[in-house]
């Protein structure tokens, strides 16, 4: 048996952790992340802290193990040639790595050191993905997607990584190196469409059909800087069925994970498999006044789940704090790889005290909710660069525009006048660790302009391109 595992790591996309089973929420929306947990080697993180509030900050973390004012990806910059990719880490520990994403993001300096690599997206379907899974999601569309439609943002694909990665594990098996592989689900991102199979999932418990709720949730997704710029003014139905809808993606792409997971787990491995199973991101309902992922650094949009199954000898339990760069951590050096990049913690050997969160783009968010309505109250929100430090009692968050403390669960009350000496510690630590850890690597490094294929699936995810 080979000491050094097998790695597969699922970023689901836009799943907050208090809308999964294991998050004690009201809806069975996650079963199979749920019983993937509960297995004798797995694990589950109810306090997994995002280092961002956006897929291109947080994957950049992801794929550098560093925090966002390190390696400064933001907008079309891409990692800096100063770091190594996570790949590029693990092919130099012996590892053959692959990618199969549905990200355009991933495609903006992501795809580094990856020996092998798809992005899926409208653009690039004919190109990247294999004839035969072509045929079987055809088959399978109103399974597995929105069924024949003109307007791609409503297709889903994770069936079409789950097939196309099924087909490279198998001819992984009887290699003689491990091998890392990267997958990223777009799944419950807006547009909350899921497959037609799951669009009556939980319709029963709301004041509207299953076309009504969908065509509420498509509304939201076309106009929500509009919605937002004047108030997030909803009915209670309107809400509700932007959350079903919302959650019955989440069940569909949990449908998959399980899927996924149960194949990789009948494979005759040589060696052990480490699956991580978590999210870039959450999502915003309303809190802050806001929807998407956008401004803030509310748990809404930062804390995430974590499944982990593989990770033996961890001291971490179920509600220590946890971000992504310690799994990283954790995985380089049971790879016997050089870790000396990563900002976390190895997880067999230490926890963490606080975690950090960033948010660098709510500029141009900012200016185009005041070009929407002159009127919109910018005030409550922080210009860039907000740092943010939580600890499993407050959290305290800090920009030039000024700081605030709260007291977790309350994110909408700033106590620092209450509580001073906390504020201050909390100041102490995040200026500390600023110094220490969120230094940038380099002075920036401008990206390409975004492609036409990028361009178009960005705009299908509703994303400000120009």
């Amino acid at each position: 048996m080979y000491e050094r595992p097998n790695v597969i790591w699922l970023t689901l996309d836009s799943v907050r952790a208090d809308h999964t089973t294991m998050g004690g929420y009201h809806r069975d929306t996650t079963p199979n992340m749920e019983r993937i947990a509960g297995r004798e080697d797995g694990d589950w993180y109810s306090e997994c802290i995002s280092h961002g509030n956006s897929t291109r900050i947080s994957t950049a973390s992801i794929t550098t193990g560093t925090n966002p004012s390190r390696h400064g990806v933001r907008g079309n910059r891409v990692v800096p040639d100063e770091l190594k990719s996570l790949p590029e880490m693990l092919s130099e520990a012996g590892y053959h790595t692959a990618c199969l994403s549905r990200s355009a993001n991933s495609s903006m300096g992501f795809d580094k050191g990856f020996d092998d690599f798809r992005w899926i997206s409208s653009s690039t379907f004919l190109e990247n993905v294999d004839l035969k899974t072509m045929v079987k999601y055809g088959l399978n569309l109103r399974k597995h997607s929105a069924g024949f439609t003109t307007d791609t943002s409503k297709y889903a694909t994770p069936f079409i990584i789950n097939d196309m990665s099924k087909r490279w594990l198998k001819g992984y098996r009887g290699r003689e190196e491990p091998f890392f592989m990267y997958l990223h689900y777009n799944e419950p991102h807006r547009p909350y469409h899921p497959p037609l199979s799951y669009i009556d999932e939980y319709t029963d418990e709301i004041g509207m059909s299953p076309e009504q709720a969908i065509e509420t949730a498509m509304d939201m997704h076309r106009n929500m800087m509009e919605i937002v710029a004047n108030g997030c003014k909803f009915t209670d139905d309107e809400w509700e069925a932007l959350k079903a809808m919302y959650d019955a993606e989440i069940k569909y792409t949990d449908y998959c994970v399980g899927r996924l997971f149960d194949y990789v787990d009948s494979m005759d491995w040589d060696n052990d498999t480490v699956f991580v199973i978590t999210a870039d991101h959450g999502e915003s309902f309303g809190e802050r006044g806001l929807l998407g992922h956008r401004l803030v650094l509310h748990d809404s949009l930062i804390n995430v789940p974590l499944v982990t199954t593989g990770i033996k000898d961890s001291i971490l339990e179920e509600h220590d704090l946890v971000q992504h760069s310690d799994v990283i951590k954790t995985m380089i050096e049971m790879a016997n790889g050089e870790s000396d990049q990563i900002d976390g913690f190895d997880m067999r050997k230490k926890k963490r005290e606080f975690a950090v969160s960033q948010e660098w783009e709510s500029d141009k968010t900012l200016d185009r909710l005041l070009e929407l309505n002159p009127d919109f109250d910018d005030s409550r929100y922080h210009r860039p660069l907000l740092t943010s430090v939580r600890t499993k009692e407050y959290k305290y968050q800090k920009s030039e525009v000024g700081s605030e403390l709260f007291r977790l669960p309350d994110e909408d009350n700033d106590v620092s006048e209450e509580e001073p000496e906390v504020a201050k510690e909390l100041d102490e630590t995040l200026v500390g660790w600023m110094k220490e850890k969120g230094q940038p690597i380099s002075s920036g490094q401008e990206g390409e302009e975004f492609s036409e294929a990028m361009k178009e699936q960005l705009s299908d995810l509703g994303y400000l391109v120009d």
